[in-house]
């Protein structure tokens, strides 16, 4: 394994430990499982010659099964119990009816055509408002464990409750007004009644959130990676093969794991040298002094797509991002060759969405909607 270009003293050893331990532990089963000693020059360089029969090739075998065991291909989109429900609350996450003005959608900012981004550092909200965090992908989100970089919504539910009536987002007074305006429009009455069969009343700002979140959960992305991790060794190229073993030995796999590679826990943004940013994180929603600069760990999966990148979204070039995020939670300065192979890597994370899956449907025609009486 070649050693990164710079390594940290000290304490910054020290801070860093618990963070590459995944990654040395990793490291040290490969060589086993591989045959080759610790410290081989085996993945020298970006372009390692394979054997000509790639599906014979060890250094494949070896990585495919390591990376179902840190990572696992993404899961099947099952088929809906409640069809309706989903197909309501695909028109709801197109409808900019369920917005104070009448003019923003969860599509907005969420752009299913451009995988589940706007590309924006912060998205425009009501009155063109803008909040202080970059807005992340709806694709695979189902997979986290909590929504929003400080994980204020332990569910996707949760997340479009809050959204929809945040100020700066889709800023709807109250739950009750949701409900009154969704009533003005008849076909959304009898689609409620529809996916909700059992609702007392069907038509409710949680069945609302519900609906959408149904619509939400099918929304996956399988690439590359998952084909090479369930057995195809020739799905990966021998650059991302190399930026794969790079991403895995160095430590990222710590954090970015599961099938979202991340979103399944939080760490401090800066964890082994500081990260300059006035965001608090997690501790403005816990008061816990050992949560400030925390932040959510966010899924990897399209993230060459979407850009820009971390929670301010300050950075607009990946291979920038991977750059940054060595040298702050690692304290590893990387090479140029190195942070570019890892891009490589996570260009391999890119899926296709399903198209007919995330279509716009036809919205339910009804009487003009009720507005605020403060909207613009």
């Amino acid at each position: 394994m070649r050693p990164p270009a710079a390594l940290p003293t000290g304490n910054a050893i020290t801070r860093q430990a618990s963070a590459l331990l995944l990654g040395l532990t990793c490291m040290l089963m490969a060589a086993c499982d591989s045959g080759q000693p610790v410290g081989s020059n085996e993945s020298d360089g970006l372009a390692i010659p394979n054997p000509a029969n790639k599906e014979a090739d060890p250094r494949r075998i070896r990585l495919s099964k390591q990376s179902a065991q840190l990572f696992a291909p993404l899961p099947q989109r099952e088929v809906a119990e409640n069809q309706a429900r989903v197909d309501l609350g695909r028109m709801l996450f197109f409808d900019p009816r369920l917005s104070k003005a009448g003019d923003i959608s969860c599509n907005s900012c969420h752009q299913l055509t451009n995988y589940g981004v706007d590309n924006q550092p912060t998205s425009a909200g009501h009155e063109d408002r803008r909040g202080t965090r970059n807005s992340p992908t709806v694709y695979n989100a189902a997979l986290h464990e909590s929504q929003f970089w400080d994980g204020r919504a332990s569910s996707l539910i949760e997340q479009i409750r809050i959204q929809v009536l945040n100020p700066a987002e889709m800023a709807m007074p109250s739950e009750g007004f949701v409900v009154a305006v969704l009533a003005t429009i008849p076909g959304y009455v009898e689609k409620f009644q529809a996916a909700f069969p059992q609702g007392d009343p069907a038509l409710s700002f949680e069945n609302m959130a519900a609906a959408i979140a149904s619509f939400e959960q099918g929304l996956l992305t399988p690439d590359r990676f998952d084909a090479f991790m369930k057995g195809e060794l020739n799905a990966l190229s021998d650059p991302e093969l190399n930026g794969l073993e790079t991403f895995i030995e160095i430590g990222c796999a710590s954090c970015h794991s599961g099938p979202a590679l991340g979103g399944n826990m939080f760490r401090k943004m800066g964890l082994v040298e500081p990260y300059p940013s006035e965001d608090q994180g997690r501790f403005a929603i816990t008061g816990n002094d050992d949560d400030r600069h925390v932040f959510k760990v966010p899924g990897l999966r399209n993230v060459a797509k979407t850009a820009p990148y971390l929670h301010d979204g300050s950075v607009t070039r990946l291979v920038d991002s991977v750059h940054l995020m060595a040298r702050h939670q690692l304290g590893l300065e990387l090479s140029d060759a190195d942070a570019a192979s890892i891009s490589m890597f996570l260009e391999s994370l890119t899926g296709t969405p399903d198209a007919d899956y995330i279509a716009a449907p036809d919205l339910p025609a009804g009487n003009e909607p009720m507005r605020a009486p403060d909207a613009s």
